[in-house]
């Protein structure tokens, strides 16, 4: 068990997430870095998708009740184990009776903490992941609490302290983000204006920004070409008829500020979506603080296959290391 003594601003279980439920309304959920929460997984000896703790921002206290073996990956937020800080990326013992606390992030927004076994809430619709807007999964359909006992699955065994990840498998945190764009089916409506400047102009992370969306600020108002509105669509021009939304796709609500929505999102709404954040840089909106920098680049449908490929390689590799 891991009783919970501080819980953090927004800690919760995530695993990979629940596909196969969207076209239903249930998004997928999941760690928002994907990436992270697999190779910490992967060096206490866990299968990628087992379920870990997701720790945004300010990280929880926690007491662990046992023996185990533990990692972190993701945001630089230094883990101390009684006061004595553990290396990143990196597998560590941990005795009965001691307690982990986690300091700001030096950069990145959240950190991921594995556990030998993974955290062993019961799966529902085959995840163990929480979407706290409808209360599902995770511990109790929520987010963690102060005094909340957190079991503990049953370790592979393959795990070792000290496992640590090659530099060349470790995150790159921080600084301007470029977020590769496929334009989408709505992209034709912007202006020619607003058009090149979605794309030419830098924007920064606003203060919304969460597990549902990530709102981006700075840039210019994204300007509509007129038209009369369809029966069913809104009066701003920035409205459609509802249409489904994908994960990663941008919303400009009225034009003013680009919404990219994330693994916790409605599917579906009606708003245009001027285009989708492909796959492979999800993890790093998931990654981003509020105020920090970004840009859009338009990349073709093939460069983003192209792109989903090697990241799944670099997954791949990941296992080939440090196989469960």
């Amino acid at each position: 068990m891991i009783k919970v003594l501080k819980p953090g601003l927004a800690t919760s279980v995530q695993d990979l997430g629940r596909e196969g439920y969207y076209h239903l309304g249930i998004p997928p959920s999941g760690a928002l870095d994907q990436y992270a929460l697999s190779a910490a997984n992967q060096l206490v000896g866990n299968p990628p998708g087992a379920a870990g703790l997701e720790c945004t921002l300010l990280g929880p206290e926690l007491e662990f009740q046992c023996d185990t073996l533990a990692a972190v990956c993701g945001a630089h937020m230094t883990a101390r184990l009684d006061g004595v800080e553990m290396h990143h990326d990196t597998a560590f013992a941990v005795k009965a009776g001691q307690v982990l606390r986690f300091d700001f992030p030096n950069d990145g927004a959240r950190t991921y903490l594995a556990v030998a076994g993974g955290i062993d809430v019961p799966l529902v619709l085959g995840s163990r992941s929480t979407y706290t807007l409808g209360a599902l999964g995770g511990f109790q359909g929520r987010r963690l609490m102060a005094d909340d006992q957190l079991p503990i699955g049953i370790p592979g065994g393959k795990g070792r302290a000290g496992a640590s990840l090659p530099m060349a498998l470790r995150q790159s945190l921080g600084g301007e983000v470029y977020l590769r764009v496929v334009p989408g089916l709505y992209y034709e409506r912007l202006t020619e204006f607003a058009a090149t400047s979605f794309f030419s102009e830098s924007w920064s992370v606003g203060s919304e920004a969460d597990r549902i969306g990530y709102r981006f600020k700075g840039g210019r108002a994204l300007t509509f070409q007129p038209r009369e509105q369809p029966f069913g669509a809104g009066s701003d021009p920035s409205n459609i008829v509802d249409s489904c939304y994908p994960i990663g796709s941008i919303q400009v609500p009225a034009g003013l500020e680009p919404i990219v929505l994330h693994r916790d999102a409605v599917s579906g709404g009606g708003y245009a979506m001027i285009g989708t954040v492909i796959s492979a840089d999800l993890d790093l909106i998931g990654q981003m603080q509020p105020n920090q920098k970004a840009r859009f680049v338009a990349v073709t449908l093939e460069e983003a296959l192209e792109a989903r490929k090697s990241y799944k390689k670099k997954l791949a590799c990941l296992s080939k290391l440090f196989p469960s």
